[in-house]
């Protein structure tokens, strides 16, 4: 299901499922959206503190569950990542938002929304900078002029270079997925991912190259990797090894995993914890091309 396109004059809710935030790194984000003709509103816990989180699991619960439930809000954006979603998702109630969807935007940490959303309901989300990081980028880049196409509806497609490592095939399927720890996180629960037959979309940062073959080797064991149609690796940034190395790449850990099945494989795709972190709609179905020139993925 496709939750309502945005026009101008709508309202976009900004809430913190997770980490601390402030109202000065927020507001680069609130000129952004008021330029595109958005209007914004906070939930009123927004900048409270408990330690690292933005208030208590309670009060971030009751932020985000507000926003799904008011009609006049269009779109909720999660402020900013950390850890933190996971400890209020089974104290939200869906009922509201199921027949009354609407965008919910995030990327790393608010993968645990994403998953359960599409797993549970069928709704299509965004997969997206975060209104904290525009402090950086700015209401110009690329990430964020993407999330504003993704808002109002405008086609997206994205085509990049090759990578040595891909391999090469056409597929089609519903994109699913986000931030590789968190899916690893959510096995076994509610929440989690359902691959069969979809294309799906990993990424992550500042993880032990270990640790990555772990997340691999776990969720190949669970079937995760086994029935799909294709696998997208967006940035695996910063990655860590030990004094012994791994002797392995996160690249080539991830392709390694997968080597007994026969679906193409698409490296350095422009989303993730980097600069150019393009939006891509979650739970839709898209098309994805690899030859040796070039990658492709198109919705």
């Amino acid at each position: 299901m496709t939750p309502p396109y945005l026009k101008p004059g709508d309202k976009i809710g900004i809430v913190s499922t997770a980490r601390k935030i402030s109202r000065e790194e927020l507001q680069p984000a609130v000129e952004c959206f008021q330029k595109e003709g958005f209007e914004i509103v906070f939930g009123k816990n927004l900048f409270k503190e408990l330690n690292q989180f933005s208030g208590t699991d309670d009060e971030r619960a009751e932020d985000f569950q507000w926003m799904m439930d008011n009609p006049e809000i269009k779109a909720i954006l999660c402020a900013r990542g950390g850890y933190g979603t996971v400890r209020i998702i089974d104290k939200l109630d869906f009922t509201t938002f199921i027949k009354n969807p609407k965008w919910i935007c995030g990327f790393s940490d608010v993968t645990v929304l994403h998953s359960h959303i599409e797993k549970n309901f069928g709704i299509e989300t965004i997969h997206s900078i975060m209104p904290v990081q525009l402090q950086k980028l700015g209401g110009e880049s690329e990430a964020a002029k993407t999330l504003i196409k993704s808002l109002k509806g405008n086609v997206l497609s994205y085509r990049f270079p090759a990578h040595e490592l891909n391999r090469e095939g056409n597929a089609e399927g519903v994109l699913v997925g986000g931030n590789l720890s968190i899916l690893y996180s959510l096995l076994g629960s509610v929440s989690d991912i359902d691959t069969a037959g979809k294309i799906l979309f990993i990424e992550d940062i500042d993880e032990y190259l270990y640790h990555i073959d772990r997340i691999m080797m776990a969720l190949k064991r669970a079937g995760k990797l086994d029935k799909l149609k294709g696998l997208v690796i967006g940035g695996m940034t910063d990655m860590k090894d030990n004094a012994v190395p791994f002797g392995k790449t996160a690249e080539e850990i991830i392709l390694d995993s997968v080597k007994e099945f026969n679906y193409p494989v698409c490296f350095n795709f422009p989303v993730g914890h980097i600069d150019n972190n393009c939006a891509i709609y979650l739970g839709r179905k898209a098309e994805l091309s690899v030859d040796e020139s070039k990658s492709s993925l198109l919705f």
